[in-house]
């Protein structure tokens, strides 16, 4: 029962245009509402080995230090990044997951009126922080193939352009912007325009002509290059991400950080894992040779898809997506289901371990010549 005058209480107009972001169902609920004990999930990317052991070790030796405020600027974590990517401690900025660089970076930057560009479809939280600040979105659809087309996106350029995110690999799509295609693009803007270049997924990739955006900010241009714990290294229950880019361009996001963003759990997890190149090289692996799987199944059962340079795949399952999507939910297998992207016909999934990658053949397989 709401109090006297509750009704009166009006949020921000914008929320009227705003839908909040909706993960993956985690296990527990397909367990709970389809009564499941054995439930696969290949819906959120996250990594199937599990976290790195150094990172285990790391916060389980500090679990008794909790009592104590986590360090504000993240000295210890921001020394390892630079360390391992080439780069000074003030060019590195740590956040809570990278969706929380992206909300930095809108409140940081972006006006009312301001334009952001945002190649379509892809991830979603780059809309929703340009949405939070009253910014214009400006979509610029993918090409055949889910490709990017550079022409299209200097089209899209105005005065008012602040922000271009570009996600290589794509989130939901796998697919990538070559590297010459990103240096002509950066070279080619206005310099008003700061690009966010999201790499939370350049781990997995094996193309030859990829470029993660790193170059691109040893070489002074206005990028800032987004980076995560979540995926290869497998922290994603955790919450750590990181920017990297000018030292003053992070200087005046720091501005508008909260002092205690990232938890000192995370802190010390996340310095273990980046040091962890088994873990990561045995990810990579499984990731490899478990989409090469797939991809075969996948053949066999006459479905098409785009082929990622990820650690998910997006798969067309025609018109009966939706009911594909929850069969296989009401069986155990959780996908990604593509309404939120607007493609109706697809469904992501993740790269998981052999084993649940049979299983989840297995069920496409069985529900598929159901409905043939």
């Amino acid at each position: 029962m709401s109090g006297p005058g509750i009704e009166n209480i009006n949020p921000r107009r914008i929320l009227s245009r705003m839908t909040p972001y909706s993960p993956g169902k985690p296990i527990w609920e397909v367990q709970r509402e389809f009564g499941l004990t054995q439930v696969t999930k290949l819906a959120s990317n996250e990594n199937p080995l599990g976290p790195s052991p150094l990172a285990l070790e790391a916060i389980q030796a500090y679990l008794s230090e909790i009592h104590r405020y986590p360090d504000a600027d993240t000295v210890d974590l921001r020394a390892v990044i630079a360390e391992k990517r080439g780069f000074s401690l003030d060019q590195v900025l740590v956040t809570n997951g990278g969706d929380e660089l992206i909300t930095l970076l809108s409140e940081t930057y972006l006006e009312v009126g301001d334009e952001v560009i945002v190649p379509s479809p892809t991830f979603s939280e780059y809309e929703f922080g340009a949405n939070l600040l009253g910014a214009s979105i400006i979509n610029v659809p993918l090409r055949d193939n889910f490709r990017y087309d550079i022409d299209d996106i200097f089209a899209a350029v105005t005065e008012r352009t602040k922000m271009l995110y570009i996600c290589s690999p794509n989130n939901p799509t796998g697919t990538y912007m070559t590297k010459l295609d990103l240096h002509r693009l950066v070279k080619g803007l206005p310099s008003h325009v700061l690009v966010i270049f999201d790499g939370a997924y350049s781990h997995f990739v094996t193309a030859d002509d990829y470029c993660d955006g790193l170059a691109l900010v040893r070489e002074g241009y206005p990028v800032v290059v987004l980076q995560t714990f979540s995926k290869i290294y497998g922290l994603a229950g955790i919450r750590v991400g990181y920017g990297i880019a000018d030292a003053g361009i992070l200087q005046r996001i720091r501005q508008v950080k909260e002092p205690f963003n990232v938890n000192m759990l995370a802190q010390v997890g996340a310095a273990a894992a980046i040091r962890d190149d088994q873990h990561l090289e045995a990810t990579r692996s499984n990731n490899a040779a478990v989409r090469e799987a797939l991809y075969t199944a996948l053949r066999e059962l006459g479905l098409p898809f785009t082929p990622s340079m990820s650690n998910f795949v997006l798969v067309d399952l025609g018109v009966q997506a939706k009911a594909i999507y929850d069969t296989l939910m009401s069986r155990g297998v959780i996908v990604r289901y593509g309404a939120g992207w607007n493609l109706l016909n697809h469904v992501r999934i993740s790269i998981g371990t052999s084993e649940e990658n049979a299983v989840l053949v297995q069920a496409l397989k069985e529900i598929v010549a159901v409905k043939a």
